[in-house]
């Protein structure tokens, strides 16, 4: 190979690759953990090395050129080798200092991790933790984090995964709530009632349909957010009914479970990257956690 026919810098490639999927410099620099200036400069530099025109400013927006188009996917298979370079060498690495990032939902972020992460700071004080709070699934394969709290099991072959507990969730509200819209006795009576949803989608709708025959409306989801803890915050304030997690509301005095016999089955998988779960701190973190969430569910 001629290695003088490659005469442009990696680090500049990775800011055009980012800046093309993000929309903007500003949204590349903070996927980069770096600044706007850093990646508009990598940028112009690129385009100076290759002669070429990648981005034109539409309104606010940069649209690809043409030819940025043509060398995306180039540079999408270099960033893909970057990545699998990276997780084969840290699954080599026998240290136990150094960085894991965890990524759950908010709800097991908040109230079923927290001990955990403590067990690992007393017992791996050389281990630092990310804890990724976040309802969106983080992709393992580009490494916006190491290992994964998840409802599901992988389905991508460089993903493995392990089933660490079933727990479940149910219906709670609070007694003031409850008592100005009447009690919940039976699934029907979930039509007296304002459920708190993630989105305006009809999703709700359809899931409570197909696991409980509960013909409900969409007038019965009036309040809208994507974060859980939000939602249990409200149903706190007597504003409507959650869906919460038995290990998050049964211990919680301020909430009752509404129908007790109707259960959303939770099952908890750990994820990581094939490479990842041979290095030895991303291991421990892995196994601590196994045995943290293995406690849960249990009756």
């Amino acid at each position: 190979m001629d290695w003088r026919t490659v005469n442009f810098d990696w680090n500049r490639a990775r800011a055009f690759l980012v800046t093309a999927e993000e929309g903007s410099f500003s949204a590349a620099a903070r996927a980069l953990g770096t600044t706007q200036p850093t990646v508009g400069r990598q940028v112009a530099q690129l385009e100076e090395e290759l002669g070429v025109l990648l981005f034109e400013r539409v309104g606010t927006s940069l649209e690809p050129t043409d030819t940025a188009l043509d060398l995306l996917a180039h540079v999408r298979m270099m960033g893909e080798a970057a990545t699998r370079l990276s997780l084969t060498a840290t699954g080599q690495s026998d240290a136990v200092e150094g960085m894991v990032s965890i990524t759950a939902s908010e709800t097991i972020s908040a109230h079923l991790l927290p001990a955990a992460i403590g067990k690992l700071r007393v017992e791996y004080p050389g281990i630092e933790l990310e804890v990724v709070a976040s309802n969106e699934v983080r992709d393992l394969l580009r490494r916006e984090a190491d290992i994964a709290v998840r409802n599901a099991q992988p389905d991508h072959p460089d993903l493995v995964g392990k089933k660490v507990a079933q727990t479940q969730g149910h219906f709670y509200a609070t007694p003031e709530y409850l008592e100005r819209v009447g009690p919940v006795n039976t699934p029907e009576d979930l039509k007296n009632v304002e459920i708190f949803a993630f989105d305006r989608t009809d999703v709700m709708v359809t899931t409570l349909k197909s696991m409980f025959d509960i013909e409900l409306e969409q007038k019965q989801f009036p309040v809208v957010t994507g974060n859980h803890l939000v939602q249990w915050g409200m149903c706190l304030q007597s504003v409507g009914v959650c869906i919460m997690m038995d290990d998050v509301g049964e211990p919680d005095s301020r909430v009752v479970k509404l129908l007790p016999d109707v259960a959303i089955p939770v099952p908890i998988w750990l994820v990581a990257h094939r490479e990842l779960r041979t290095n030895r701190r991303i291991r421990i973190v892995y196994d601590l956690l196994a045995e943290h969430f293995g406690n849960f569910g249990k009756t």
